[in-house]
């Protein structure tokens, strides 16, 4: 049985969306659409260098990155934000992400997969109870069972280390060539997935390059939700 394992941030929805709220209800300067997208890659991009830290025994505390990304991303367009507003930020932008959908061809990714017989599952970094409040929210148990959810949390280890992607394996006795990983972040998702030996898509949907230095390559890359859904239809 072919199995397919999803990321959930800006794979599945778009995570800008309550980003670019959180800016607008927060800070009172005014920011054009790009300039609010670039805002918003910073802030990822700080947000996946300082969540290493934090899961590098504990190199910073959880609230340090939580609050940090932010801190350095608006250092870029020359707002100073100290750790208290940071925090305002952080559990404003929080509380917008209880307002999350899926992204509507995912729904019916979703369903078709799961019409297919396809063996569905997620594969999460982050906090256990935030993820599994978007989780809750998105709604994506209809179509994948809580014993097929795995948030890197709960188990201490994070993407890209294969530890996570054997965990999954072992836990649903997966062949791994018969496995395709989704995910938009090249560093965490594509590369451990191709490191576990898994098949690997991109969704790449704000189309950022992949480092010169890299080997790895995705199986697919993907640029919209659309793509994606057609991508399974044409292969069923």
């Amino acid at each position: 049985m072919q199995t397919i394992v999803f990321d959930v941030d800006d794979t599945l929805y778009d995570q800008a969306q309550s980003f670019h709220q959180t800016v607008r209800e927060q800070i009172s300067q005014d920011f054009t659409p790009e300039e609010l997208d670039n805002l918003y890659k910073k802030s990822r991009k700080y947000s996946e260098l300082l969540f290493d830290e934090s899961e590098r025994g504990g190199e910073i505390t959880t609230f340090e990155w939580q609050t940090g990304r932010f801190i350095k991303a608006f250092e870029n367009f020359g707002i100073s934000m100290n750790q208290e507003q940071a925090a305002d930020f952080h559990y404003s932008y929080k509380d917008a992400q209880a307002n999350i959908t899926l992204f509507p061809e995912i729904v019916e990714l979703l369903e078709l997969l799961k019409n297919q017989g396809k063996q569905l599952a997620i594969l999460t970094n982050g906090e256990e109870g935030h993820q599994s409040m978007k989780i809750e929210q998105l709604g994506l148990t209809q179509w994948i069972s809580e014993d097929h959810i795995f948030i890197s949390g709960t188990h201490g280890v994070a993407k890209p280390k294969k530890v996570i992607f054997d965990i999954v394996e072992k836990k649903l006795n997966l062949n791994p060539t018969e496995t395709v990983y989704i995910g938009d972040s090249y560093e965490k998702d594509i590369i451990g997935a191709k490191q576990a030996g898994w098949k690997a898509i991109w969704v790449n949907y704000r189309n950022k390059e992949i480092p010169e230095d890299s080997k790895i390559r995705p199986d697919q890359e993907l640029h919209h939700p659309s793509q994606l859904l057609t991508y399974f239809a044409s292969t069923s």
